[in-house]
């Protein structure tokens, strides 16, 4: 798991929902923001593969964000965001394992074709003769 949170940059804004009076004055909502294509903490196949990941959360200047506006505290939210964008870009650096394809022993087969041949002797039994 690689913290790369000192390359993160950040933007506020005012955040809807409660905070009463406060909610109107104090910029509480936090967009984390990372600039992917010049990162240190990242070799280029990472890169690339964080790229082909999170294609549909990177923008056209290959800088994912996300927002936080859920704590009534700016510096709360910027905890929020930075997890959130960490736990993201954690994620997709697992590379998931390759499924090895395997034949079914012969004993499953020749419990699965008498199965069949059961199946096939109790319906052929139900079967109404002259």
């Amino acid at each position: 798991m690689k913290n790369f949170s000192p390359e993160l940059s950040f933007k506020t804004s005012r955040s809807s929902g409660s905070g009463g009076q406060n909610v109107n004055k104090v910029e509480t909502s936090v967009t984390a923001m990372w600039n992917i294509s010049e990162s240190a903490f990242f070799t280029d196949e990472e890169k690339t593969l964080i790229y082909n990941k999170l294609k549909n959360k990177i923008n056209a200047d290959g800088i994912l964000q996300t927002t936080s506006s859920e704590a009534r505290t700016q510096l709360r939210n910027k905890k929020i965001a930075v997890e959130k964008i960490l736990e993201i870009v954690n994620i997709a650096l697992i590379v998931p394992k390759k499924r090895i394809k395997t034949k079914p022993s012969k004993a499953q087969i020749a419990k699965r074709l008498d199965n069949k041949k059961r199946l096939s002797e109790k319906k052929e039994s139900r079967k109404y003769r002259f």
